[in-house]
């Protein structure tokens, strides 16, 4: 509640809006408690619901095989990541066509992070499996059931490959093309059953296809978490180790160069998995007295504390530019930054939030996005090409405008209601950055 800043339920899902786009969460190696691994998925259907986008760090979670306090052993990371990206495919975002945006965030020395990296490259051979083979069997039960419906034999000797030529022609080139024996004795009973025909669904690599579909891995996009450390062990070949996320104590050993390899593999099968620098966005991190940044929304323009979340907007650079008069309206521009650095700034006391960390960490840090749109739009209006100095010092020069106008707004409104909560103990660390 601004008025009393006191953390208060929402009474219902519209009565406070969720202007926050993109979020950061956190999430403990626990299971079904508050902040656990099924809560996580909870609170993210929430923000899917609302067409926001959410990302999270998944390092805490044990790995495959380590030790739990009840007795047995964890069934590993990649077994919960199934679960969110399942849950995460069953829903639309802001209720429309347009999938759930999540971001997965492993860091490098995971026990399971093999594993991780190589995730969506089994997943999509799997894709070309479904693809080729079921293309494959189709047209092979086709022709052994044609050879059994245009046999001209007596009795069951149509069905017997001994006394049907054309049938054991059709079965041994099936099996030569690895058609699984039991498909090829089910359609010559079918054909034995008087049926001329069979259906054989096949499928397509569409991304929203069937056979996407049916496999895992495809509803977030997945980064793994570099230190300096990592890449100055790749530069010189040196022993990378992979911690136990409870001990601490290694559980394997291996070249940093062969991960390194395994991510730049990885990437190029299948676009995933990214690369989150994390020591150099810790770097820059305005706020480390409050803790480390640990990983980002899903377009990974917010970076910053776990359970956070911030708002967006944007202003369309072409409303600016006058294509009769060849000029663009600096102070209008100018005028938008101010005032929509405001608006952001009172929409976070307008807003509800998925969880009570988010809720609380947001009005303690309020984390606003300004950015802009449609520059390649008004760098074709302008005549100036896209990968052109030109083009660079434009779009230089307007995220400069913005930036200072917006810090000078910020600093404006700081001056009037004070600065945000979070800010005294990361005072220095502001001025630093």
């Amino acid at each position: 509640d601004f008025k009393t800043g006191k953390l208060v339920k929402s009474k219902s899902s519209y009565e406070h809006p969720q202007p926050h786009a993109c979020f950061i969460q956190g999430v403990q190696d626990d299971l079904v408690n508050e902040g656990g691994i099924m809560d996580l998925w909870v609170r993210e259907a929430r923000l899917f619901k609302y067409g926001s986008g959410t990302g999270s760090n998944f390092s805490m979670l044990r790995g495959e095989g380590e030790k739990l306090a009840g007795g047995g052993k964890s069934s590993g990371l990649m077994s919960f990541l199934k679960i969110g990206d399942r849950a995460a495919g069953a829903i639309k975002s802001g209720g429309t066509t347009r999938r759930a945006a999540k971001m997965v965030v492993v860091d490098a020395d995971h026990p399971d992070i093999e594993q991780y990296i190589d995730w969506k490259v089994k997943e999509e051979q799997k894709v070309a499996a479904l693809v080729t083979g079921s293309k494959i069997v189709k047209k092979h039960m086709k022709a052994v059931l044609k050879a059994c419906v245009n046999c001209e034999g007596d009795g069951d000797s149509c069905f017997d490959p001994e006394q049907n030529p054309a049938l054991k022609r059709e079965i041994k080139l099936a099996r030569k093309a690895l058609v699984p024996d039991n498909y090829i004795k089910r359609v010559i009973q079918f054909a034995k059953q008087g049926y001329k025909d069979i259906s054989f669904d096949t499928y397509d690599t569409d991304w929203d296809s069937d056979a996407y579909l049916t496999v895992s891995g495809q509803n977030s996009n997945n980064s793994v978490s570099l230190t300096d450390d990592f890449l100055r062990a790749v530069e010189t070949d040196s022993d990378w180790n992979l911690t136990g996320r409870t001990t601490g104590k290694v559980m394997k050993t291996l070249k940093a160069r062969d991960l390194w390899e395994k991510i730049g593999y990885a990437a190029w099968a299948s676009a995933d998995p990214g690369l989150h620098f994390n020591s150099t966005m810790n770097d820059w991190h305005t706020c480390p007295a409050s803790g480390r940044i640990r990983a980002s929304n899903p377009c990974s323009e917010y970076m910053f504390l776990d359970d956070t979340a911030c708002n967006l907007a944007s202003a369309n650079l072409l409303q600016f530019y006058d294509t009769q008069a060849k000029s663009f309206d600096v102070e209008a521009y100018e005028h938008l930054c101010r005032l929509w650095t405001v608006v952001l700034e009172i929409s976070v006391t307008m807003a509800q939030f998925p969880s009570r960390e988010i809720a609380e960490l947001s009005y303690e840090y309020r984390t606003l996005g300004l950015g802009y749109a449609n520059i390649g739009g008004l760098l074709m209006s302008m005549g100036l090409g896209y990968d052109s100095d030109e083009g660079r010092a434009l779009a230089g020069a307007l995220t400069a405008i913005m930036t200072g106008v917006a810090y000078a707004t910020s600093a404006e409104m700081a001056g009037e209601l004070g600065p945000f909560p979070g800010y005294k103990k990361n005072a220095s660390h502001m001025l630093r950055v």
